[in-house]
């Protein structure tokens, strides 16, 4: 497909966002007869009623539905996030120890009560957005004292970054995967690169000194210890002294952390962090166009020593690459970059939006089917990535055009 006009990239992308996107999650997201939200629904449309329900789609929901209301405010979208923030307050958060449960059944009660550090970070990403929107200073209280717990509990004073997992009442767990396709390893990419991203919208909203200083050590965490030098890609697993404990990468994982550096050093104005960590995204982001990038627009999900390893692509890499390479365009004027995000979209458009049942497939073969065994709602499975990457493009487009 030859390359569109970034007007027509944007009205794509707007119309996406606004008929097909937030009209699902609007129509079809909530739980009438257990209140909150689904836990659950399959690729089909069809809505499992005994379904958990998840910190992790819960705070997703509530950060997609205060970000929207930011843009378009919507009294739907008003209505929506406030469901989500009660529902937070209500059920997800520990009133004893603080911090916030992993996993409850559909009636609200406690299934899992771990507190993952991701499960806490994407809470504070959630609630800063909240207080962004509304301005409403509960939100800001949690998101303040969950900043404080994570850095009591979590924080590695000797090595620096932040363990994976503590228990209810946030002593260190014995087994920290964060899902059981993850390893047992005491830290990993995943959990720093969404504390990075929820500590950088948190600091637009209280900007702390604690948090800054924190936040400035993420970036240079993701600098010194969690890119590898050798090949651009970001490691995974490490043990407590950063000593990397294995060898694969995520495409996705590589095209998100470009930008959301960027992000961080922008909320930050530090000069001295600025330009390493731009060139640092641009390394990435890179990487990912020359190694994970099919000539189709579709974003492969793995590689290892140069080699694709996983071919299949996923619906929040692809979202994220769509971001990422705008973003890296906008660091250096490589039009190749642009290209490659309008490529990306384009493999969106043809292969994830799903136009019978909604929303977007999770995972597309390399031959362009959708695989059918994937939900379309999940504890995983939420707007974030692909509601996010529409207000990102249409942010980033309208500053370039």
């Amino acid at each position: 497909m030859p390359p569109r006009s970034l007007q027509s990239f944007a009205e794509a992308v707007r119309r996406e966002l606004n008929e097909h996107l937030l009209p699902f999650w609007l129509d079809r997201a909530v739980d009438e007869a257990h209140g909150g939200f689904i836990g659950r629904m399959a690729h089909d449309g069809t809505v499992d009623p005994q379904a958990p329900k998840g910190l992790i789609l819960n705070a997703r929901l509530l950060w997609t539905f205060s970000a929207t209301y930011r843009v378009n405010r919507d009294p739907r979208c008003w209505d929506m996030a406030e469901r989500a923030v009660d529902y937070f307050k209500d059920y997800f958060w520990d009133t004893t120890h603080g911090g916030a449960f992993w996993l409850l059944d559909r009636e609200g009660h406690v299934l899992d009560d771990k507190k993952k550090i991701y499960g806490q970070a994407f809470s504070i990403y959630a609630l800063a957005e909240h207080y962004q929107a509304f301005g409403a200073g509960s939100a800001l209280q949690h998101a303040q004292q969950l900043f404080n717990l994570i850095e009591i509990h979590s924080r590695d004073r000797k090595n620096g970054g932040y363990i994976e997992v503590c228990n209810r009442d946030w002593s260190p767990a014995e087994d920290s995967r964060l899902s059981d396709k993850d390893m047992d390893a005491q830290k990993s990419m995943n959990n720093h690169l969404h504390l990075l991203e929820a500590y950088t919208n948190l600091y637009r909203v209280w900007p702390d000194g604690t948090l800054r200083e924190r936040l400035a050590e993420l970036v240079d965490l993701f600098e010194r210890r969690i890119v590898d030098p050798s090949t651009g890609h970001l490691q995974h697993f490490f043990d407590t002294a950063w000593k990397p404990q294995s060898t694969d990468y995520t495409f996705g994982h590589d095209i998100e952390a470009s930008w959301l550096l960027c992000e961080a050093v922008e909320v930050l104005d530090n000069a001295e962090l600025t330009a390493p960590a731009q060139r640092l995204a641009l390394r990435l982001a890179q990487a990912t166009l020359a190694e994970g990038l099919d000539e189709d627009g579709g974003l492969y999900y793995a590689g290892q020593a140069g080699e694709v390893t996983d071919p299949n692509r996923e619906w929040w890499p692809q979202a994220e690459a769509v971001v990422g390479f705008l973003n890296a365009y906008a660091l250096s004027s490589d039009k190749a970059l642009l290209d490659a995000a309008q490529k990306a979209w384009d493999y969106v458009e043809q292969y994830f939006i799903d136009r019978q049942h909604g929303e977007w497939f999770w995972r597309v073969r390399p031959d362009g089917t959708p695989d059918p065994n994937e939900p379309k709602v999940s504890e995983w499975k939420s707007p974030y990535h692909n509601v996010r990457a529409c207000l990102e493009v249409l942010r980033r487009l309208t500053q370039i055009m």
